[in-house]
């Protein structure tokens, strides 16, 4: 069964961190120090619940998808048995440095032609916009869906990995903080393949559809392309006998790739070859898109659900006595250890840590005091426990 955020989303190393390297980030982060913090009552956790997220930058022509970033907090009181809080705290978030969308993209001159609504400017299609309270998912967390972010600052600057700022109030003061990545890029590069000195690649794109199967795009702009091909991320259903976006697109870029003299075709797409969306500790390890997900080909396989077929930990990994992904969930949705998620303590997918991008690093050196995996007990615990740590579903 899918998890509350996911039905409600229907619209739309070891460690490579050097001492070094961390000062350096701390000060440009805003001094986090190297060591964790010991005596707070409450701890919070916070994650994206994709390695990234990818939008057009322009709207005009085409959308593939749109800004909307979904970010995730889970809030811990501390104690000898810890307790997962999901009620009696507020929880807000913010982008510091990046308060304002509507002037960077046009998305909301075209809102209305691409999804039927009219929104407020800087607020995205699930009614969030760029700082505000965040919401109970249901699954012990709260969240913030579709935060319409866009990878330009207000300095002006690009900037793929951002730090959110997430507050946790209780009783009216600030008991908690934390510092998740928020990623988002719109270098998607269509112009490897399609247009010229000549032509828009979008332009390309929508004449090239039109001259294969028949349609008229080229007079319908701007389309959405999950108005006929379904797109889970987006909760379109699509058109009835119309593959899905996926599909379509993985399946018929399989074996056009090559031209692109990417070594990681992938990235042509997701999210481009600058930005470079994995960098996980399986990366570093040297695995790759298609370590876990398989070939382009495979990914397009009309057979495949997007969004849902997606490769698990437990396909994997199989050290004695733990367990993975909760059944029909995956890892972004799953818990164990006393309710806690899994990417409250291992990470974002795709920024597993300990990751190549120090930013991703700042959650787990802020609470423990190293890069990682969070796994000091007392974090949490107040005292440490008696007993083994346990990786399993099932127990309290």
């Amino acid at each position: 069964m899918r998890s509350a955020p996911h039905r409600k989303r229907r619209l739309i190393i070891t460690s490579l961190v050097t001492l070094a390297t961390l000062g350096v980030w701390g000060a440009a982060v805003g001094g986090i120090p190297p060591n964790a913090p010991a005596a707070e009552t409450f701890v919070v956790f916070g994650f994206n619940d994709l390695g990234m997220h990818c939008m057009n930058q322009d709207f005009s022509k085409l959308c593939i998808l749109p800004p909307a970033n979904f970010v995730h907090a889970q809030v811990v009181r501390r104690g000898e048995s810890p307790e997962v809080m999901t009620s009696d705290v507020t929880v807000r978030y913010s982008m510091p440095g990046n308060t304002k969308s509507s002037t960077k993209t046009n998305f909301w001159k075209y809102d209305v032609p691409l999804f039927g609504v009219d929104l407020p400017n800087d607020i995205g299609l699930f009614g969030t916009g760029l700082s505000g309270k965040m919401a109970k998912t249901g699954n012990g967390d709260f969240w913030a869906p579709g935060i319409p972010i866009t990878p330009l600052l207000d300095t002006g600057r690009l900037d793929p990995y951002q730090l959110a700022k997430i507050q946790v109030t209780f009783n009216g003061s600030v008991v908690a903080s934390a510092q998740p990545v928020v990623p988002v890029s719109w270098e998607i590069r269509c112009d490897l393949c399609h247009g010229g000195a000549t032509l828009h690649p979008e332009i390309d794109i929508l004449k090239k559809h039109d001259a294969k199967h028949g349609t008229n795009l080229i007079n319908q702009q701007p389309v959405l392309c999950a108005k006929c091909h379904a797109d889970p991320a987006l909760g379109a259903p699509g058109a009835q006998g119309v593959s899905t976006l996926s599909s379509a697109m993985h399946a018929s870029h399989a074996t056009r790739m090559a031209g692109t003299k990417l070594a990681n075709a992938c990235y042509a797409c997701h999210p481009g070859p600058q930005t470079q969306c994995l960098r996980d500790n399986h990366s570093a390890r040297g695995m790759n898109c298609n370590s876990c997900h398989g070939s382009m080909a495979m990914v397009g396989d009309p057979s495949r659900v997007p969004w849902r077929d997606n490769p698990k930990c437990g396909d994997c990994h199989n050290v004695p006595g733990h367990e993975y992904e909760e059944p029909g969930k995956l890892f972004k949705e799953s818990k164990g250890h006393g309710g806690i998620l899994c990417a409250s303590c291992h990470g974002s997918p795709h920024a597993i840590t300990p990751s190549t991008n120090p930013r991703d690093n700042v959650q787990a050196i802020a609470k423990q005091g190293y890069a990682g995996t969070i796994n000091k007990c007392t974090v949490c615990h107040t005292k440490q426990p008696e007993h083994a740590f346990f990786h399993r579903r099932d127990d309290d």
